[in-house]
């Protein structure tokens, strides 16, 4: 990060640049040599499902996904899904799978970094069409894309799936037995599996104090598994003290911006968590404060000492806009969860912030997908840590590299805790609280899309991280709006409420756009003190 520069900007050109990343990735050579390549459709596996769904639409036009599921108690190697488009609709451009056309038959094959699929995992393929028609004559592995074909034998769907009890530490579930020959019954979270059982109840044990969960169960038996129940969500106990005040953790930058004694901050506002930015890469994969120096040694490890002791604690953030990035420079997905152990380990955390938003790590699919596959290493070896993924968004909820960013993590059983979105510097015009519940309902569809969530488990999921006083582009988020933000992400129960910055939380009217000021005139921590209300 460089003093004097806001790190967290997203300027609108860089939005609206991302909403067609895949045009010029996906040349009219390109696309045309692939027309005519013969594609060797894999074999038949076990039954599969897959689902389409609209992700945006235009006049002309509209951009979608199909997310193939295998519903089998087997893995499967690969995966074709078949359809056809209606006359006056064409193929555009696609990713994450390999599409040809025959007239208007598009078949798509998996990449070879998808093609496997474990008992209920999923994985998803996008693509875009000129027309308005949606697809028609849909096969998955040559049986229906709703898994009417190739496993007539599998048991069927169970109902009545229900919560009959939760505590601090467990949720308790129950539903119908389902009639003709059924081995046992399989709990799903997501795509991941969490209980195997011969009966028609289970406790599920060993979850964070008041975290949000979405589950649903399938049946099987020899010849395969039904499909998935219609999910129910549930809320552990235990959301009053404890750790419930990291949602409210504003940004606190040590070394930058005039920054405050935080005792003082917590003295006068009743905050009590702060996030430390900023994590950045010292050379390779190895984590320091700002890039340089050691972890243990220096003002944010001397900041987060002075916070403990008042009483607090601390979210470290990993990334941010500016600097030399973990994500990219370490090779694996494995190296970079060791490097996020290292900070783990340093400081004893409850929770970690991966702020995901320069191209370097946003716009990039690889680095993407790494950092998920790194932060499900992590909440595996880490029980009840707190993960959170932090990106920017446009006014209407997450672009392009967001959306693929959500997807991924569903597809690949990230289990990430809070998506937060940065409502800032975004072209929000002059209506700051509209465009933030527009970006941010944006954000819960997308999340209802790629996980299965009710609006409740979507928003438990969600987090808001915005600018106090004027963004880098002179959009005004006032007190006021802030307090109404505040209030409506209260209402719907947002895993994470938070800004950028503490540092900036004093008054300096005249509409500069500094490090240690908000541009505005205001009560000196008047946003901490708003947000700590939450």
């Amino acid at each position: 990060p460089t003093p004097g520069r806001t790190p967290h900007h997203r300027s609108l050109e860089a939005t609206v640049k991302l909403r067609s990343p895949r045009v010029a990735t996906f040349a009219v050579a390109l696309a045309a040599a692939l027309v005519a390549a013969t594609v060797v459709a894999p074999p038949a596996a076990s039954a599969a499902t897959a689902a389409f769904v609209r992700t945006s639409s235009w006049g002309s036009g509209y951009e979608a996904k199909f997310t193939v599921t295998n519903d089998s108690s087997a893995s499967i190697s690969s995966w074709n899904v078949q359809f056809d488009l209606p006359a006056g609709s064409s193929l555009g451009t696609f990713w994450d799978a390999r599409l040809t056309t025959s007239g208007q038959h598009v078949t798509a094959v998996n990449q070879s970094w998808n093609g496997t699929l474990a008992p209920g995992a999923s994985t998803s393929f996008g693509f875009v069409v000129n027309g308005t028609g949606d697809p028609v004559n849909c096969t998955v592995n040559g049986g229906a894309c709703t898994g009417g074909g190739g496993n007539p034998s599998a048991p069927a769907t169970p109902g009545g799936l229900r919560v009959t009890g939760t505590t601090a530490s467990s949720i308790a579930l129950a539903w119908n037995a389902v009639g003709g020959t059924v081995t046992g019954y399989r709990v799903y979270e997501g795509s991941a599996v969490r209980a195997t059982l011969t009966g028609t109840a289970t406790t599920l044990s060993g979850l964070a104090a008041c975290s949000a969960h979405s589950y649903t169960v399938a049946a099987y038996n020899s010849s395969g598994e039904s499909a998935k129940s219609a999910p129910v969500s549930a809320t552990t106990t235990g959301c009053s003290g404890g750790t419930a005040g990291m949602a409210v953790a504003p940004y606190l930058y040590p070394g930058w911006g005039d920054p405050p004694a935080p005792s003082t901050v917590m003295g006068a506002t009743g905050v009590k968590w702060f996030t430390i930015a900023f994590i950045l890469s010292s050379g390779g994969c190895t984590p320091a404060w700002d890039g340089t120096g050691s972890l243990t040694g220096g003002v944010h490890a001397s900041t987060i000492a002075a916070i403990r002791a008042a009483g607090g604690d601390v979210i470290p953030s990993i990334g941010g806009w500016s600097g030399n990035k973990l994500g990219p420079n370490c090779s694996s997905a494995a190296a970079l969860a060791g490097a996020y152990q290292q900070v783990i380990n340093a400081f004893g955390l409850k929770a970690i912030d991966i702020d995901i938003e320069n191209s370097d790590e946003f716009e990039n699919e690889v680095v993407q997908d790494r950092i998920l596959g790194a932060l499900k290493i992590v909440k595996q070896n880490n029980p009840g840590i707190k993960t959170i993924i932090t990106f920017g968004t446009s006014t209407t909820g997450p672009n392009y590299w967001g959306t693929r960013l959500i997807n991924q993590a569903a597809a690949l059983g990230a289990n990430i805790d809070t998506f937060t979105i940065m409502p800032f510097n975004f072209g929000g015009g002059a209506n700051m609280y509209q465009s933030t519940v527009n970006a941010a309902e944006g954000l819960k569809n997308a999340l209802k899309t790629a996980f299965g969530w009710s609006d409740a488990t979507a928003y438990a999921h969600m987090g808001i991280s915005g600018m106090n006083g004027l963004s880098d582009q002179q959009e005004l988020t006032s007190p006021a709006t802030w307090t109404q933000i505040r209030d409506w992400a209260k209402a719907r129960n947002l895993s994470r409420f938070t800004f950028w910055s503490v540092n900036r939380d004093r008054p300096c009217p005249g509409g500069g756009v500094v490090a240690h000021c908000s541009g505005i005139a205001q009560n000196t921590w008047e946003y901490t003190s708003i947000t700590a209300k939450y």
